[in-house]
């Protein structure tokens, strides 16, 4: 069976991987037609995602087709159509029992701590597995980029009527986007790349965006100020995984505001306590991976056409073409909002 290893930073190679065994009980074995690439992918291969080792086979973001269900498997069964919900928790520890099974504490998330889905077959757990009789697999790929955002706008819970400041437009400020939007809260997004915003007013139909400038956080802070009525921001998303962004969004949320750091960093966030966090009374929250009802939501809101996924993705490369594009989709110049390889 093929298969792409990425050996150690910045160097991919072609595998020959044994044939997955039968499903077991409560398993199921899928053909894998399409991976999306996130920035976790990016950050694995330039060496700089925290939970990620090496040699891995990357891939979580995945579209697949069942082939075949091991005993005891009731909600899929051969030929379904699936978006795959790629943390495999352990069902067992306090935070899986209570519930948050994004955050167990021995969680293995596909293609970052095992084996992920850059590879033709696959045995995953069937409880995994997340059905659309509708969509298509880039859009069953997409589904978890959309998860993540929706899951730090839930930590946030932004109402009709409030401010919702998104810092980062990459994909995963871009999904924060369009459940920010689905709130009724008015939705601002701050980035540096003028052509994102670009992509953010003319695509997402986002109009209010910050142009954010080295040394540039005071005229941001203003222009906020002057979109909100001197409020600032009810709820700030910084999914710029930048700890030097993350400790300035403080400044950007409004009194008993809220600040949800979707993005990772292994460098210290740090700032002054009593001017803004204590004054404020401002709640700081972090927001790991998606729940179960967040794949569930998102497919429906896509079938409903309630979520265009049409500007979403970018690029396209085959299974036996990605290793030579890849490169070429970290460079801001070639416009990549998601990428997908084409496994089957």
């Amino acid at each position: 069976m093929k298969a792409i290893s990425l050996d150690q930073p910045q160097k991919f190679s072609f595998i020959d991987t044994p044939e997955p065994a039968a499903p077991g009980p409560g398993d199921a074995l899928v053909k894998v037609h399409r991976v999306g690439i996130c920035g976790t992918d990016y950050g694995g291969y330039l060496g700089k995602m925290p939970f990620f080792s090496y040699p891995r086979i990357p891939g979580h973001e995945l579209g697949v087709e069942v082939l075949a269900v091991g005993a005891g498997v009731t909600n899929v069964q051969p030929g379904d159509h699936c978006s795959v919900e790629p943390y495999l928790n352990c069902q067992k520890c306090y935070a899986c029992r209570r519930g948050h099974t994004n955050c167990c504490e021995h969680n293995q998330t596909l293609g970052v701590m095992c084996d992920g889905g850059l590879a033709e077959r696959y045995v995953l757990p069937a409880r995994k597995l997340h059905i659309s009789r509708k969509l298509t697999f880039d859009q069953l790929a997409l589904v978890e980029t959309l998860a993540i955002g929706c899951h730090a706008i839930n930590r946030g819970a932004p109402q009709a009527g409030e401010h919702v400041l998104v810092i980062g437009a990459g994909p995963i400020g871009l999904s924060a986007v369009e459940f920010a939007k689905l709130s009724g809260a008015r939705t601002i997004v701050m980035d540096m790349n003028a052509a994102r915003l670009a992509f953010v007013r003319t695509k997402m139909g986002v109009p209010d965006t910050i142009e954010l400038t080295p040394g540039g956080e005071a005229a941001a802070l203003e222009q906020l100020s002057a979109i909100t009525g001197g409020q600032l921001a009810d709820v700030v998303i910084d999914a710029t995984g930048s700890n030097k962004s993350m400790a300035a969004a403080l400044a950007y949320c409004a009194f008993a505001g809220r600040l949800i750091y979707v993005g990772i960093t292994q460098q210290e966030v740090s700032f002054l306590h009593a001017p803004i966090l204590h004054r404020r009374e401002v709640t700081i929250m972090a927001s790991r991976n998606a729940l179960p009802p967040d794949f569930t939501r998102i497919i429906a809101l896509i079938e409903e056409g309630k979520i265009d996924t049409v500007p979403w993705i970018t690029h396209h490369a085959r299974f036996d073409a990605m290793i030579e594009a890849f490169p070429a989709w970290l460079k801001p110049e070639t416009g990549v909002i998601k990428a997908v390889v084409e496994v089957a």
